[in-house]
């Protein structure tokens, strides 16, 4: 699917990811994880190689199986989903970096599973996710992932996997000799975009398509981030919003596959920042499920706006990590339902207390769920002053 040389380029993309999403910079002896689902091993290994010539102690994670997560889900007791291993925290609280290397074998293994064990599980480990937030938060560590193309996700793609393993040669650079330069104009690009975005005082967004009326309030002290190495690839700008100011409706368009459930055609009506009403083509059930995971999970935790000038994206790619970068047409915007980035605060966001982060309305749960919408549409912001502009139409922002 991947030759060698694609193969290297992808872990010097990932290398330059890994480097821009960090405050700090990397030194000799830095740990950084790799955790990887089985069929992305030779990528694993060649990133390993990378890291290694680089003097940093890699630490290696081969995820479960398919066949693994399975069998976890359907005898698991209570201990047992909510058990952390011994040394987990410990490893938390000491990397300085994460790569991830997704890779799935199936994308529908979990259907049968009640989604009530998944939710146990992902909450008891919820923890760990923050103690690398606010490490985060202080620049201590950083993080990046990738997809590694699968006959399963090209399957669900329905496409060959050669034509899907051309997407992802396409979107991550891989067919240029200096694939990193390439990153680098995306990166200098996206910081003038957000420096004319951040530059506003806006009040509220307003978002219309044929099926969204939504206004989404950034809230006080936000600002614009995005392209920042933290996902490759990655072409969307985003925020998160004060949560309490989001009032309409929203439509997914695109399918969502999660914890081995398929969603589609997803439409959700929110009223002072909850939902109050959905709706869906098929996966309705889980979606509820979802909602009521936490208290924070019915509530918006990002906004997000893709332009289709930068991403190379034009299909739909059953991977949340592409579809939600998708160019095609019309570009796309999402909307996640669930935890909040608190790296969207204007100042520094380690001196926010978790209490000043619920006071400035930033949503925290278990779940953050990206759902994708990729019809023709208008944004604009409502500014303070009372002045209205487009910010992003027919697939573009407007400048």
């Amino acid at each position: 699917m991947l030759t060698p040389v694609q193969l290297k380029r992808y872990a010097q993309v990932l290398w330059w990811g890994l480097q821009t999403a960090r405050k700090q910079k990397f030194k000799s002896g830095d740990v950084v994880a790799i955790r990887f689902h089985l069929p992305a091993l030779p990528l694993a290994e060649e990133l390993h190689k990378f890291l290694l010539e680089k003097r940093l102690q890699p630490v290696l994670r081969l995820l479960p199986t398919a066949i693994m997560e399975k069998q976890f889900y359907d005898i698991a007791n209570h201990k047992q989903l909510i058990f952390t291993a011994p040394g987990e925290p410990e490893l938390a609280h000491n990397l300085n970096g994460s790569i991830f290397l997704y890779a799935p074998e199936s994308l529908t293994h979990l259907s049968d599973i009640a989604p009530g064990k998944i939710g146990k599980s992902t909450a008891a480990q919820k923890f760990l996710r923050d103690i690398l937030n606010a490490r985060e938060e202080t620049g201590d560590f950083g993080w990046t992932l990738c997809m590694f193309p699968t006959p399963e996700l090209a399957r669900q793609a329905q496409a060959s996997l050669t034509a899907y393993a051309r997407q992802v040669v396409n979107a991550c650079f891989l067919n240029r000799r200096e694939p990193v330069k390439q990153w680098q104009q995306v990166f200098a690009r996206a910081r003038s975009l957000k420096k004319w975005l951040n530059a506003m005082k806006v009040k509220y967004y307003h978002i219309e398509s044929a099926n969204i009326d939504l206004e989404i309030t950034p809230g006080a002290q936000r600002q614009w981030i995005g392209i920042s190495g933290r996902n490759i690839p990655s072409f969307e700008l985003f925020f998160s919003p004060d949560w309490r100011g989001t009032n309409g409706r929203y439509y997914a368009d695109q399918p969502s596959f999660r914890n081995g459930n398929y969603v589609r055609g997803l439409h959700l009506e929110f009223k002072r920042g909850k939902v109050v009403h959905l709706n869906a083509k098929q996966g309705q059930a889980f979606v509820q499920s979802q909602i009521k995971l936490d208290k924070g999970a019915d509530k918006v935790g990002e906004f997000s706006l893709t332009d289709k000038r930068f991403s190379r994206i034009n299909m739909f790619m059953a991977n949340t990590l592409y579809d939600e970068n998708y160019g095609g047409r019309w570009g796309n915007c999402h909307l996640a339902l669930g935890s909040s980035y608190s790296n969207s605060y204007r100042g520094n966001p380690a001196d926010l207390t978790k209490e000043q982060k619920q006071k400035l309305g930033f949503n925290d749960s278990a779940l953050h769920w990206d759902l994708v919408n990729t019809e023709k549409k208008r944004v604009s912001a409502q500014l303070i002053s009372g002045k209205r502009i487009t910010i992003y139409e027919n697939g573009k922002f407007s400048i």
